[in-house]
């Protein structure tokens, strides 16, 4: 493990995942962040709410929360109901704006990994949302969208998105044809705008703006 830039590089060959729980990461590296009560923090799959819960426990920051299974989303609801600066929303954000089939599987429902039974979600184009909603600067933005990942961060970067978020907090899935390639281009794209603060492989990784 070494300092970099006053940022935390690891070095670590092993299992990643691991490493993760050895540091503690869910608890760390996932939570700290220069977050004030203004900000925007983006939740993009917030399943049962748990990390949505963390950060503003936290930092008592705007969050908006994007689930778009019908009974998870209403779980998210309820358990915010008395927290305006929370607003939880019934779809997906994506590259199209479009209906989806999703196959549910609890924290691992993903429309990309076909194991589980099929529900039609939602899906709002991202950009088009920002511009609605007048987004032009989050704090932190969260992916964990069980491999769609790929096709909104190459979309992000083609259309010039990056620079809206502070950090970008993003966990990969190795279930996508040609994923290392796809990986490896999006995070060099990333690089342009962005410094990559820590990356446990495969886990979690961040990338924070220069």
């Amino acid at each position: 493990m070494k300092r970099v830039e006053n940022e935390i590089q690891f070095t670590w060959q092993g299992d990643k995942v691991l490493l993760w729980k050895l540091v503690g990461g869910d608890k760390t590296f996932r939570l700290d962040y220069d977050i004030s009560e203004d900000d925007l923090v983006i939740d993009l799959g917030g399943y049962e709410g748990d990390w949505a819960s963390k950060i503003y426990d936290k930092y008592n920051c705007n969050i908006f929360v994007f689930e778009p299974v019908d009974e998870f989303h209403q779980a998210i609801k309820n358990k915010f109901i008395k927290e305006q600066k929370i607003k939880v929303f019934n779809c997906g954000l994506g590259p199209v704006t479009k209906k989806e089939d999703i196959y549910l599987s609890e924290d691992a429902s993903s429309i990309i990994n076909q194991n589980g039974t099929k529900k039609s979600i939602d899906i709002e184009n991202i950009k088009t949302f920002l511009q609605n909603h007048k987004i032009t600067k989050v704090k932190l933005l969260k992916i964990n969208i069980e491999g769609a990942e790929y096709d909104l961060l190459e979309y992000m970067g083609q259309n010039n998105l990056f620079e809206i978020f502070e950090n970008i907090q993003i966990q990969f899935h190795k279930y996508i044809s040609d994923y290392k390639n796809r990986r490896d281009t999006i995070s060099t794209n990333l690089s342009k705008t962005h410094t990559l603060t820590y990356n446990f492989d495969m886990v979690w990784e961040n990338w924070k703006l220069k």
